[in-house]
C-alpha cells in the first residue's frame, strides 16, 4: 500500500468516525497515523503491542487493569484492536465525559464481563493494585476485609456484587471513587504529553 492510498484511508475512516468522539477529523487522523506506527503498519494492534502502548505511554502497570482496558477497547471481542476501536477507546480514555467514564470504567473493573462487578473480581483487583506491606498477617485477610466493607458501601441491593446502577450512584455522589479499584485511566500529565503527538492546533 503505497503512503498516498493509506492516507486517503486514513482520510475516509477519519470522516466516517470523528463525529462520534471528543476529536476534531485532523486529530483522528493523526492518532490513525500513531495507531499504524504502533501496529507495524498492520489494521490491528494485538494484545501485547497494546498493552505496551498502556504501559510505556500511560505509566500503567497492573495486568488485571489493563487486560480490563484492553477487553473494554476491544468491543467486536476478537482479541485485537482495530483502527475504530482505537478512536472510539482513545476517544473516552483521553477526553471522556463523566458518563462515559462511568460505563468505561465499569467495564474494565467487570473482569468476566457477565454485567456485575462481583466480590471476587473486586477481591482480585485490590489484591492487585494495593502495596503490599511486610507484615505477620495474611495479607489476602485485610484484602478481603476491604472487599466487605466496600459491599456494605456501594451494595444497594445487598447481593454480594455491584450492578452498573450501583456504581453509578457512588461515583455520582463521590466523583473520586471513579477509579476505587484501580487506576484504569491516564493521569493529567500523561494526556497532556500524549496529547501533543496528535492534538489539532489549528
Amino acid at each position: 500500500m503505497t503512503s498516498l492510498t493509506v492516507k486517503k484511508n486514513q482520510a475516509k475512516i477519519a470522516e466516517g468516525i470523528y463525529k462520534q468522539t471528543h476529536f476534531t477529523k485532523t486529530e483522528v487522523e493523526n492518532l490513525l497515523m500513531i495507531f499504524r506506527e504502533r501496529a507495524n503498519q498492520k489494521e490491528k494492534l494485538d494484545r501485547t503491542k497494546f498493552r505496551d502502548i498502556l504501559h510505556n505511554t500511560f505509566g500503567m502497570t497492573d495486568d488485571f487493569l489493563m487486560d480490563g482496558v484492553f477487553r473494554a477497547f476491544d468491543k467486536d471481542n476478537d482479541s485485537n484492536i482495530n483502527m475504530e476501536e482505537w478512536i472510539l477507546g482513545l476517544s473516552v480514555f483521553l477526553r471522556g465525559t463523566m458518563e462515559e467514564k462511568m460505563h468505561y470504567c465499569f467495564e474494565v473493573y467487570d473482569l468476566n464481563s457477565d454485567g456485575y462487578i462481583s466480590r471476587e473480581e473486586i477481591f482480585q483487583m485490590l489484591k492487585s493494585s494495593l502495596i503490599k506491606q511486610p507484615t505477620e498477617e495474611d495479607p489476602d485477610e485485610g484484602v478481603k476485609e476491604l472487599v466487605e466493607i466496600v459491599l456494605k458501601l456501594v451494595d444497594h441491593g445487598n447481593v454480594g456484587k455491584l450492578s452498573f446502577k450501583d456504581f453509578e450512584m457512588v461515583v455520582n455522589k463521590e466523583p473520586l471513587l471513579l477509579e476505587a479499584f484501580g487506576p484504569c485511566l491516564p493521569d493529567a500529565k500523561a494526556i497532556d504529553d500524549f496529547n501533543t503527538q496528535f492534538t489539532d492546533t489549528t
